[in-house]
């Protein structure tokens, strides 16, 4: 049987869940946590919410370690397999016998950063990801790095004013001394690479490293779970105490994390993560990176990935809106055939999709957008940032001559999937888009939807929000429109 490599503390580690008194899904965080020197890593929520499990893993990428935050309760042992797992034990060296800080360590004392100290390691690991990925970083970076880890204590102002004083050595430190040596060990690991298969008493493990692997895993073993992020299976176990009893990892199948474009089309693979895409989408596809910038942490976006948001096809995923809107196409294979389908059709119901046993997402296609199209998306929930939608909507507008042409209004949180207010698009269409029409438009928005209540909001209030922010759209469109002098007048 395959035995799981990783680096910790510097050093190369073996795992056979034969023999280890774990299963191979067994968190990242609770491993941890068994171990007799890496108690500083906390379990806050066990769901990614909190950010006190927040650990630094470093993976090889042409040649180059890279660094991300992530929360260890989200991420499954085999995920850090050919990975360097960094910890805030790790941070502080002892030089001559004298215990030096790291500098994120040092500023967050120098700050009086920290009051209980409970999620302080976790803190403290989102801001050494952040050391080691931006010199200066401004504000706006320093906030978004720390948006999730949440603390009940201490103000963020001294944590902010830590980050901007720590990360200014131009992202060196005894890490960066070590590089070549972690490169060298990883590199041995990844050379060995072949399809690997943990078996436990209770569970089989599959991590393929090729696409062909993937599917064939998938044909031969159709009732396996697929992991590409971790961040919706793994609530299963961790919250609903759910035995995964097979499951196919392919978040290390690099023929997924492709992404490329061409006149036409932006091609995103279906394992990039979700922070991968928001940077890909930074100029050309304005709509999905603002949904994007608010979505979970950065944490969580650096697991996340788009191939597992709408593969999940839950009723509130951030992305499943935008895509509709910009009228994305789903591709998905198997090992003797491929097929590319509208988003729409791909969406079947409750967490159902249009794929079958023996396929996989592998891509998500965007059309480009051209000069004309309007596209914009909107998220209601009650922060901000690290929240599930209550409500959110994108919205696709074509118009000639002031008059709508075509129409997209896809919500989220207003039914059992995501879903078109169709009676409302089919009545704007044709119709000049002003307010004497949108008006009524909101009306049967709020008419042709039976959203539930629950913990976020009750179903009035649902309703509500989905005509509001139609409303919301139409004036920031009549905004646009007059700055683009495109010619409508109405404002």
């Amino acid at each position: 049987m395959a035995l799981l490599k990783f680096i910790l503390d510097g050093e190369l580690k073996e795992l056979d869940f034969r023999k280890e008194n774990i299963i191979p899904s067994t968190t990242v965080l609770n491993y941890l946590r068994s171990l007799p020197n890496h108690k500083g890593v906390k379990e806050g929520c066990a769901e990614g919410d909190c950010g006190a499990c927040t650990v630094v893993v470093a993976h090889l990428e042409n040649g180059k370690l890279h660094y991300k935050a992530i929360d260890s309760c989200l991420l499954f042992l085999p995920m850090i397999h050919g990975k360097q797992l960094i910890t805030v034990e790790n941070l502080a060296q002892v030089i001559h016998g004298e215990k030096m800080l790291h500098p994120v360590q040092q500023l967050m004392v120098e700050t009086n950063g920290s009051q209980c100290g409970y999620c302080t390691p976790g803190i403290v690991m989102s801001l050494f990801a952040l050391y080691k990925n931006a010199n200066n970083p401004s504000d706006e970076i320093i906030k978004d790095a720390l948006t999730g880890n949440l603390c009940r204590c201490t103000g963020y102002k001294p944590i902010i004013d830590a980050a901007r004083k720590a990360c200014v050595n131009n992202c060196f430190d005894h890490f960066t001394e070590k590089e070549n040596e972690i490169i060298s060990l990883i590199s041995k690991i990844k050379s060995e690479q072949k399809t690997l298969t943990f078996k436990s008493k209770k569970q089989t493990y599959h991590k393929p490293f090729m696409l062909s692997e993937a599917l064939r895993l998938k044909k031969e073993n159709s009732n396996a779970i697929i992991i590409n992020g971790s961040t919706d299976v793994a609530l299963r176990q961790s919250k609903k105490k759910e035995l995964l009893s097979e499951i196919i990892d392919i978040s290390d199948v690099n023929e997924l994390k492709n992404f490329h474009e061409d006149e036409n089309n932006f091609y995103f693979g279906a394992g990039l993560s979700m922070e991968q895409v928001r940077k890909y989408s930074e100029i050309n596809l304005s709509a999905l990176e603002n949904i994007l910038t608010i979505f979970g942490s950065l944490q969580i976006r650096n697991i996340a990935t788009i191939g597992g948001n709408v593969g999940s096809a839950s009723p509130i995923g951030d992305s499943l809106p935008v895509l509709f809107a910009y009228h994305a196409k789903i591709k998905l294979e198997s090992e003797n055939s491929e097929r590319i389908i509208p988003i729409e059709e791909f969406i079947k119901g409750y967490r159902q999709t249009d794929i079958n046993a023996d396929e996989l997402i592998t891509e998500i296609i965007i059309p480009r957008p051209n000069k004309k199209q309007i596209i914009k998306s909107y998220k209601i929930s009650k922060r901000k940032n690290l929240d599930i939608s209550t409500v959110s909507g994108a919205f696709h507008l074509e118009l000639e001559n002031d008059f709508v042409s075509e129409i997209t209004l896809a919500y989220g949180g207003m039914a059992a999937f995501t879903k078109r207010a169709s009676n409302a698009e089919n009545f704007l269409k044709g119709k000049k888009w002003s307010t004497e029409n949108v008006e009524p438009a909101m009306k049967i928005i709020e008419e042709e939807f039976a959203p539930i209540s629950d913990a976020r909001a009750d179903a009035d209030y649902r309703k509500i929000t989905s005509k509001n922010i139609l409303m919301k759209f139409y004036l920031e469109t009549c905004k646009d429109i007059e700055v683009e002098g495109i010619g409508y007048k109405e404002i």
